[in-house]
């Protein structure tokens, strides 16, 4: 009996290779381990057995059984695996499934078309390291040591010389540095300023700056710059004005200021940013002859003009990365 159960173990396994799909492979199942199958018929002979032959018989039929059923449960997963899954239907017709696409962000949209705008006017785009020295971002804009927007309080120094920009003005220092007039660029990048969080304010902010050098440069180039901004950008019927004002690296200096409409439709006039001629002390630091050439510049936060363009009442909304506000946009 001992070498029945070895040959109908070796039968087994031999058929078992030849087996190619899931219906010959019941079939198998029935005729070896199936209740009335041949392993299930011999354990039950094993009792008929002389007292000394059982044990042997008994663990010589368990482990056929074992190895049989274990090669039979591998091959039906292997076949299962390759059995073609029904296709699903898809109906054509129907609507597609929306897709959430990205758009660049307001301040990058709003960046992109002061860019395009200057681009039109003829301004080149130049950039410039956000980690100045104190040379850049304040002496040679004519910003003496005693002046208070060089306080400690009012700037973040790395070191003693070493600071984050707190103004895009510093590209255009190293513009004129090393570039000989005619100049005509805008300066756009992110400046640094510790002040409080509100509403209106950010520590770190967009800027936009132009320069122009050239001879002959007057106020009348830079105001008609301007116009062609504000009309280009907020529209042909926007209301604005100078405002005498007074900054270190400009003389004479001036605000500019747009009269904005609010959701209730109340007039007033609002500060974008300030501008003026370039002052002759800012060129003899760049080594640009200031009895030959002159020049004007201004600056202008992106942010508020962002604010100022969508109707935007708190500058926090464009840093909290809140998808409800950003999908306006």
């Amino acid at each position: 009996m001992l070498e029945q159960f070895k040959q109908i173990g070796s039968d087994a396994l031999a058929e078992l290779q030849k087996v190619t799909d899931l219906a010959v492979l019941e079939e198998f199942r029935i005729k070896y381990l199936g209740r009335k199958g041949r392993i299930t018929q011999l354990l039950s002979q094993i009792g008929k057995l002389p007292r000394e032959q059982k044990p042997q018989a008994g663990e010589l039929a368990n482990r056929i059984k074992n190895d049989i059923t274990k090669a039979f449960e591998q091959l039906k997963n292997s076949l299962e695996g390759r059995q073609e899954k029904p296709k699903e239907l898809v109906d054509v017709t129907l609507p597609g499934l929306p897709v959430n696409i990205g758009k660049p962000h307001v301040i990058t949209q709003t960046l992109n078309e002061l860019l395009e705008i200057f681009g039109r006017m003829g301004f080149g785009v130049a950039y410039g390291p956000e980690v100045e020295d104190e040379w850049h971002n304040f002496i040679a804009l004519n910003i003496g040591p005693e002046h208070p927007a060089r306080d400690p309080s009012d700037n973040f120094y790395i070191d003693d010389n070493t600071l984050l920009r707190s103004q895009t003005s510093t590209i255009q220092i190293r513009v004129m540095e090393r570039t000989k007039p005619p100049i005509r660029i805008v300066a756009p990048g992110r400046v640094y300023r510790p002040d409080t969080v509100d509403a209106t304010h950010m520590y770190m902010f967009h800027q936009l700056e132009a320069l122009v050098v050239d001879e002959g440069v007057s106020m009348v180039d830079m105001k008609t710059a301007i116009e062609q901004f504000i009309h280009a950008f907020f529209g042909p019927e926007t209301k604005w004005r100078f405002r005498p004002s007074f900054f270190p690296f400009t003389e004479p200096s001036a605000e500019v200021d747009l009269l904005m409409k609010d959701k209730s439709g109340h007039e007033s006039w609002v500060e974008m940013g300030g501008c003026g001629m370039v002052d002759p002390n800012v060129f003899d630091a760049v080594g640009i002859d200031s009895e030959k050439y002159t020049g004007w510049a201004f600056g202008f936060g992106i942010e508020r003009l962002a604010m100022r363009k969508y109707g935007i009442t708190d500058i926090r909304l464009l840093f909290e990365n809140d998808l409800r506000f950003l999908r306006q946009f």
